[in-house]
């Protein structure tokens, strides 16, 4: 049967049309897996830098390190479904597949933001008492916060998805489209109190504190120029790692604020983005973050006594 040349017209524009939505489906999946892709081996590189180099394994490194860890595993896990389900809401996916994600995103955030909060208290402690910083704040101190960190976090978020039955039902079918979490009103303030609101008020004073801790350190070294600087280098490196480090926590908090702020607008993708800037951070700021990325690329890594290498003059 011949179409008329009104019915060829209709099909031309849907067959157009399709093509045009394929074609904006192609460049926004594309888009996701850059984005992933970044995420992923950039806190990837942070991670390996950290665990294989000896000289980095620092107690705030270690902070660094698991704020790394929690980003990665943002890039891995989360991301690839949520931003799934952002270019196709109505994205169909098991109850199983729905809870990891609901787990990991909750869990993975909370991490987030007491470790950026716990990186706040490491650097006001080593502006301001420094000697005892490097007597009290050992490694195996900060690895054994990072575990109570890590295991309390886990606790609260089991809590909080069970107790308002998302994790009850699992061979329950989810509908297509409401791979979503349900809290009610009374663990909405709870939640809103102890994720965001403690820990980025910490944050937000400490690094107060820190800026007028480096602002008299800094008075200071001027006022004593012309006397031997062997304490003034190290304060001033103390001072460079807390202006980095507050860098990241500035960044954080634009990324993080918005959404807390208003949930009615889609600004939880600002929170999963975060993942992908922290490395970009290290890259820019950190000189070993730096000098280890060429060694990995360039694979001297698996040189001999390669762990050992020194990155004092890269501070």
């Amino acid at each position: 049967m011949n179409l008329t040349e009104e019915e060829s017209c209709v099909h031309s524009n849907i067959s157009c049309l399709d093509n045009s939505r394929k074609a904006a489906y192609v460049l926004l999946y594309m888009s996701v897996a850059v984005v992933v892709s970044l995420t992923v081996c950039g806190n990837l590189l942070v991670i390996i830098s950290i665990c294989h180099f000896k000289q980095l394994q620092t107690p705030t490194n270690f902070l660094l390190f698991s704020l790394a860890v929690t980003d990665f595993l943002v890039g891995a896990i989360v991301m690839p479904l949520y931003f799934t389900v952002l270019i196709e809401p109505h994205s169909c996916f098991g109850i199983l597949y729905c809870i990891i994600f609901n787990v990991a995103s909750f869990y993975l955030t909370c991490i987030s933001i007491y470790n950026v909060a716990l990186i706040a208290v490491d650097r006001y402690i080593a502006l301001s008492n420094p000697f005892h910083y490097s007597m009290k704040m050992t490694r195996n101190i900060t690895l054994r916060i990072i575990a109570i960190l890590w295991l309390n976090s886990l606790i609260y978020n089991m809590m909080l998805l069970y107790f308002n039955g998302n994790m009850i039902d699992m061979k329950a079918n989810v509908p297509c489209g409401e791979c979503i979490v349900k809290v009610n009103n009374e663990w909405s303030i709870i939640d809103l109190i102890i994720v965001f609101v403690l820990p980025c008020s910490m944050i937000i004073i400490l690094y107060l504190k820190i800026f007028t801790i480096a602002t008299k350190q800094a008075n200071k070294i001027r006022s004593v120029r012309k006397c031997p600087h062997i304490h003034n280098s190290s304060m001033a490196s103390e001072r460079k790692a807390a202006k980095t480090l507050g860098i990241l926590v500035v960044v954080f908090l634009l990324c993080l604020v918005p959404f807390f702020v208003s949930t009615f607008l889609n600004f939880q993708s600002l929170v999963y983005l975060n993942s992908s800037i922290n490395p970009i951070i290290y890259a820019l700021f950190y000189p070993w973050f730096q000098r280890s990325f060429k060694l990995i690329f360039t694979l001297r890594i698996f040189g001999t006594d390669s762990s050992l290498l020194n990155f004092y003059h890269f501070y």
